[in-house]
């Protein structure tokens, strides 16, 4: 699907779904990430992540598209446009939008392996589990301010 397919099933879905015409622009815009789409409040151009309707489908693209159409039409009128409006959610449930997209299946996010940095008083021998590392010269123990020194590093891979 192309800029120009998307402009014309966003307008076809405005009149269809909310009876008002769709007078901006509408465009797929590869550096979205995060989110199925967009509405710009300054240009009131709605922008959609071309990976949705790649992985997840045309219908998945229609819901994003009546959420965005949702967040459009309540904008120009003066009423209610964001999320946590009761406005927008009685819109959303009016044309059967989700409120928010799927999450993408290549999206699972690569998992970190987990590290514990542990660190010892050299006076008391009090024992500080962190995530972080420690600058050692600057930071004392907290309970009688000796030197802090690294113990060992745990990491689950």
């Amino acid at each position: 699907m192309k800029d120009e397919e998307l402009q014309t099933l966003i307008e076809t879905i405005s009149a269809k779904e909310f009876g008002k015409p769709f007078r901006h622009k509408a465009f797929f815009n590869p550096r979205l990430r995060t989110t199925g789409g967009r509405y710009m409040l300054r240009s009131h151009n709605i922008e959609i992540n071309k990976k949705y309707f790649e992985q997840l489908g045309e219908d998945e693209l229609i819901g994003i598209i009546k959420h965005e159409l949702c967040h459009y039409h309540l904008h120009l009128e003066g009423k209610g446009y964001k999320h946590r409006d009761r406005d927008f959610r009685d819109l959303l449930s009016e044309v059967g939008a989700p409120r928010f997209c799927s999450n993408l299946p290549e999206e699972k996010k690569q998992l970190k392996p987990k590290r514990l940095l542990v660190y010892q008083c050299k006076s008391c021998g009090m024992v500080y589990h962190r995530k972080r590392i420690v600058n050692t010269v600057r930071y004392v123990c907290g309970k009688c301010r000796g030197r802090l020194e690294l113990i060992k590093e745990l990491t689950n891979n």
